[in-house]
């Protein structure tokens, strides 16, 4: 793909969800551009759309009306299996509640993307052990989730959200469960990667999170304001 090519194109995209005699209108004829290497905030209110936003960009949803390219590719022409490897290979995830599995280690959370995607497990388990010691965790490997802080779980995360070599990273309100250290922590790690050239795009209602990503996006009533 050329890298010219924005990562993030979407034109006149509306989602719309209908519950019996109610019809929501979640997003309203989003224009976005995203070029690589760019990082991005997107703010609002609760049910200003945010999430759902998220959720197309991350091909977890599709939209109603209007069109998705991603790295340059019209998404709906894609089948459900190649949603799933487009999601799996494209797009790494951070959440607020970090979704880790309880009862696995920190390699064990980390390699699951690269399992889907194939890879051998010395190279999984390889990789997963490089990522972690670069996030300086080297010392929780064989850590449980509950044996470590809410920031060492928050960035066990994003070494999950690595493990493929995506481009573009979506974390939505990655410091939302953290005390402010290790927020200000993940967004170290977050700017690192945007300067190595990772994509960034990001939810957040705090302000002070917002006014570090490039540029920021404002939701309101489902529309870019």
């Amino acid at each position: 793909m050329k890298t010219h090519t924005p990562i993030i194109k979407m034109e006149g995209v509306s989602k719309v969800y209908d519950s019996s005699d109610v019809k929501t209108i979640a997003l309203q004829n989003i224009n976005l551009v995203v070029k690589r290497g760019d990082f991005i905030a997107i703010t609002g209110r609760s049910g200003s759309g945010k999430s759902t936003l998220m959720h197309l960009i991350g091909l977890l949803d599709f939209p109603t009306t209007g069109k998705y390219f991603l790295n340059g590719v019209d998404t709906s022409k894609f089948s459900e299996d190649e949603l799933a490897g487009q999601r799996n290979k494209e797009v790494g995830f951070v959440f607020q509640s970090f979704n880790l599995l309880p009862r696995a280690s920190s390699v064990e959370n980390v390699v699951l993307p690269a399992i889907y995607a194939g890879l051998e497990e010395k190279e999984r388990i390889d990789r997963a052990v490089q990522l972690l010691t670069e996030l300086g965790l080297e010392n929780e490997l064989n850590k449980k989730p509950s044996q470590m802080s809410g920031g060492q779980q928050q960035r066990v995360a994003i070494a999950r959200a690595l493990m493929n070599n995506p481009e573009l990273i979506l974390a939505d309100e990655p410091t939302g469960n953290l005390d402010t250290r290790s927020g200000e922590d993940v967004m170290k790690t977050l700017k690192g990667l945007n300067r190595e050239g990772k994509t960034i795009v990001l939810i957040t209602h705090e302000h002070d999170i917002a006014d570090q990503a490039k540029r920021i996006l404002h939701l309101e009533d489902g529309e870019i304001k």
